[in-house]
């Protein structure tokens, strides 16, 4: 495992914001359980969680009106960093020509942070796109698939994805991996419509 201190990262037209390692699953597709980066990053694993001052310090690097998207997604969960995220999402709105700003999410922020309801209102009012994964349409298959620390993960994650529609101040959105099956994608597709979400099958990435 190579470590280093990979704040910030391009994938395609989108910058990518790395701020944590940790995370309250072990999903089995996790990209991370194969390689130390992603889309051909430098490593992705932290020699420490940067400060404020060191992702300032990276941003004040990187030209904002390049990117369509920054995207708040890493080797962990960003909302382990809630606080952090929420100051750099701040910071990144004072800059001229700050585009769109989206989180990568599992959905488990609440019980990540021990909150009811008020992490999912502090994210959209922060940010533009809450991007939950939801990984598989049926609670036994999601459980078995993310492998999550909380043992009532699958309705934690479904109640952050209905606040956060229901505050109406940001676009959310679901995905599964096209790795499994099709009955799955549908019943997945079925859980994002009754939460007003929209379903997003993402192609799994080697």
């Amino acid at each position: 495992m190579k470590k280093a201190m990979t704040i910030s990262y391009e994938v395609g037209n989108n910058l990518y914001l790395n701020l944590t390692n940790k995370c309250p699953c072990s999903c089995t597709f996790c990209i991370r359980q194969n390689a130390d980066g992603a889309y051909g990053s430098d490593p992705l694993w932290l020699e420490h969680e940067p400060s404020m001052d060191e992702i300032k310090e990276d941003l004040e690097k990187r030209d904002l009106a390049k990117y369509g998207e920054i995207v708040f997604c890493g080797y962990g969960e960003p909302t382990e960093r809630l606080e952090t995220l929420l100051e750099t999402a701040a910071y990144l709105r004072s800059r001229e020509n700050c585009p769109k700003l989206r989180i990568n999410t599992n959905g488990l922020g609440e019980a990540v942070n021990g909150t009811d309801g008020s992490t999912a209102e502090r994210l959209c009012d922060a940010l533009d796109i809450i991007a939950v994964s939801l990984n598989a349409g049926t609670e036994d298959e999601y459980m078995k698939v993310t492998r999550p620390r909380f043992e009532n993960a699958f309705a934690i994650m479904q109640k952050f994805t209905a606040d956060c529609v229901k505050t109406g101040k940001a676009e959310v959105t679901m995905s599964v991996v096209d790795v499994i099956p099709q009955e799955q994608i549908d019943a997945s597709r079925e859980i994002a419509e009754k939460l007003g979400a929209r379903l997003r099958v993402r192609e799994y990435e080697e």
